[in-house]
Order: C-alpha cells, then structure tokens, then sequence
C-alpha cells in the first residue's frame, strides 16, 4: 500500500485556478481515486494553496474517507490581504473535524518570481508554522531559490518540536541532513527521474529510508516518462519502483518505510489491506 502525501485533486477535476469544486467533483474524483487505488495508492494527503483551494481540499476529504487535507496559502499565493486567511484557517480547525485536516501547507517562500514580496512571505511563513504548531500539525514546505532563510525560520522553532515534509526536495545533501536535524521528511516524487537530476538521485540513494515520502504533487511535475502529460496519485507506484531500483532494495521495503512514515508525520491510521 502506498500513501502519496502531496497532490492537488482539487486542481485536476477543474479548469481553474481559485474557484469553488464543481458540481459534478465528487464522480471526477473518484475517477482519479480508482486509477490510484489499482495502482495500489489508497491513501491521499490533499494540499491548499489559497483559501479556496482549502476549502475545496477539505470537501475532499470530508467526502473521501482516504483522503485528508492540509490548509495553507503558497508563498506565490499570498495577497495582501493574507492575515484574513490565517483568521480563515483558524476557524476551520475549530471547527473541523481533527482527522480531515492533517496540516497546514503548502507554506514557505519561494524567491523565484520577480517582484515577490519577501517580507510578506516571511510573515506568512512564520504565521502558518505558528498556526501548525498551536494546533499540533505537521507543515508541508515550499522552498524555490530561498534555502538559507527558509533553514532559519525553521531553525527558530526547533525547541517547538516542530514536524513537516520539504515538498518537492530539491536543494543540497548539505540542506538535506539539517532539513533531517529539525525533525523533517523529504519529499520526492517525478523529478527523481529527470535526466538533469544525478544530485537528487545521489541524496535519495544515501538518505535514510526513514526519512523520505512519496509525492507526486499532480498534476504536476509527472515522471520522465510521461513529460508534458498531467501527473496523478497513481504514479506514486512508479516511483516507489525507481527509488527501490535506486537502493537496491525492495518495492515493498518502500511502500513499507514511506508510508509508515507518512502516517506517523500526519497521524493517520493504516489501511487494512
């Protein structure tokens, strides 16, 4: 059994960005919860980006009883009307029920885009790590050409027993075991399989199996195989499959290790297969 703890159902079943479900979300997705499920992928961490795209995840998850939501605004997704959100989210832990939504991301900052407001993602950053903590959740991180700082927001709440994923791994081994250090998993999914990506396959053949999970962030960032189409939970099997051919080791070792580790991170009970 294989768990992938970050993708977007929300954004495969619409046409748009920032826009309630529709109608129909609940058939649409259990298109795509069934392709998974053959593929032997029964469980689903569903991530926010925005306030809608929140929302949206916890519908899901309300209405799916293997998929869980996280809640957070993305750093490109920040407005300046951004602390509404946090009020926003603080009552939707409130008022939630504890095993829909597992976390707060995905959250962090992300320097790639010009004119990005640096210190609003900072304050943001910092809010939502807040908001995880006060609820006791785990936190789901972006970090895009900002490592150093995003290493000393989380080096600032390391006596805070503070516990996430760094999504979509893809900074240096260096970052890696301190990522490790701070009580974090690394996220890794189809850039795995990227030509241009020895470093990453050097990190994730020497890192701890016990500290990776599978990802695939659909239906973004597929596997080489499948460039320029869009990506889904399904693919989590192949990579579990690359990563075992990587170690030398088992696909079942794999689906074991990650998932355990997965359901230890969010606090989510196995399914029995």
């Amino acid at each position: 059994m294989f768990i992938d703890t970050h993708c977007h159902i929300n954004t495969m079943i619409k046409k748009e960005f920032d826009v309630p479900l529709p109608y129909n979300f609940e058939s649409l997705a259990k298109t795509v919860l069934h392709q998974a499920a053959a593929q032997r992928v029964t469980q689903i961490i569903n991530v926010g980006t925005s306030l809608i795209e929140s929302i949206n995840c916890v519908i899901l998850a309300k209405t799916f009883p293997n998929v869980w939501a996280t809640i957070g605004t993305h750093p490109n997704d920040l407005s300046d009307s951004w602390k509404n959100d946090i009020i926003a989210y603080k009552k939707m832990l409130q008022t939630t029920d504890k095993d829909t939504i597992v976390g707060i991301g995905e959250i962090g900052l992300d320097y790639h885009y010009p004119e990005f407001n640096k210190q609003r993602q900072y304050d943001a950053f910092r809010s939502q790590i807040e908001l995880a903590l006060e609820f006791d959740l785990a936190i789901v991180i972006h970090t895009r050409d900002a490592h150093d700082e995003t290493l000393r927001v989380l080096e600032e709440y390391k006596q805070n027993s503070i516990r996430g994923i760094i999504h979509c791994f893809s900074e240096t081994a260096d970052f890696a075991k301190t990522a490790q250090e701070l009580g974090f998993l690394l996220g890794i999914g189809g850039p795995l399989t990227y030509p241009k990506n020895q470093f990453l396959r050097d990190i994730f053949t020497s890192v701890p199996l016990t500290s990776i999970v599978l990802e695939t962030d659909a239906p973004f960032l597929p596997p080489q195989y499948m460039r320029g189409k869009p990506n889904s939970p399904s693919q989590i099997a192949f990579i579990a499959q690359y990563l075992a051919d990587l170690r030398k080791i088992s696909v079942d070792e794999v689906a074991q290790v990650t998932t355990d580790n997965a359901h230890k991170l969010f606090r989510i009970e196995k399914v029995v297969e």
